[in-house]
């Protein structure tokens, strides 16, 4: 049986998924912004919590597991590289590891930008992408920790993914990162249909995730740096994908 799923919102705009092996009854957290949300989730699944799988660092992606493991005696699976910050962890991974949540596989590949240790839990059976705050829909994270470069390395990772891998971000950013990215693509139809798309989600009361990978590389333009439409949209024709992801980012953060 597949993996099952379950988004819900936390914090202000944080979200939260729970990932369930029916075959075993194991559940994850997907990082654990604060405990009672999570402890929500799985009131209303009836899934029982056995592990922690954290992406990065940041206090609004970590505040709940002390309480969490606490509570639940789940175990906690951290980035190697961020192991000192994040509280109660249990076990730690890089790039190249796997993970087992009961049956359910994950591949652990590193995406540092965001923060330098920051990592994404790929299920590839299931086609699930969790990509913390490196990778948003039509957007990326801010980088904080490392330079452009490093960031830019990181989204191509993802990016080499399949088309219909589903992309789980930690943030409801969809509508905002599409006001700006329209003003750097305003006639990429996929970017205008997603547009329309979000805005009938966000009315209805719905989540604008998961999205598709395929979607992003059609609509996302700090996954399009290498286009040469984005280049010369922000006057960069010809220079290298990495200096025109890094001016897109930098007019987001004055956006």
């Amino acid at each position: 049986m597949a993996a099952q799923t379950h988004l819900f919102k936390c914090l202000t705009d944080n979200y939260g998924v729970l990932v369930h092996d029916p075959v075993t009854g194991a559940t994850a957290a997907i990082d654990a912004p604060e405990a009672w949300a999570v402890d929500a989730a799985l009131q209303a699944t009836g899934w029982q919590l056995t592990d922690i799988l954290v992406t990065h660092h940041h206090g609004d992606h970590v505040g709940g597991i002390v309480e969490l493991k606490e509570r639940h005696g789940c175990r906690v699976t951290a980035p190697a590289h961020e192991r000192q910050p994040i509280p109660a962890v249990d076990a730690t991974v890089a790039g190249g590891d796997t993970v087992t949540v009961g049956r359910l596989v994950a591949q652990v590949i590193d995406t540092p930008g965001h923060t330098a240790g920051h990592i994404t839990y790929v299920f590839p059976a299931d086609k699930l992408a969790f990509v913390g705050d490196t990778l948003f829909s039509i957007g990326c994270g801010r980088v904080i920790e490392c330079a452009p470069e490093i960031m830019w390395d990181s989204l191509l990772r993802l990016r080499d993914l399949p088309d219909d891998t589903l992309i789980f971000c930690g943030h409801e950013y969809t509508q905002a990162n599409i006001r700006f990215a329209l003003t750097i693509e305003p006639d990429n139809p996929s970017l205008k249909a997603r547009a329309a798309e979000a805005d009938r989600q966000v009315a209805a009361g719905q989540p604008t995730i998961p999205t598709t990978l395929g979607e992003e590389k059609r609509a996302n333009p700090f996954l399009r740096a290498d286009v040469p439409a984005v280049a010369a949209a922000v006057k960069m024709t010809g220079k290298p994908a990495v200096q025109v992801f890094a001016e897109v980012r930098e007019r987001k953060n004055r956006f």
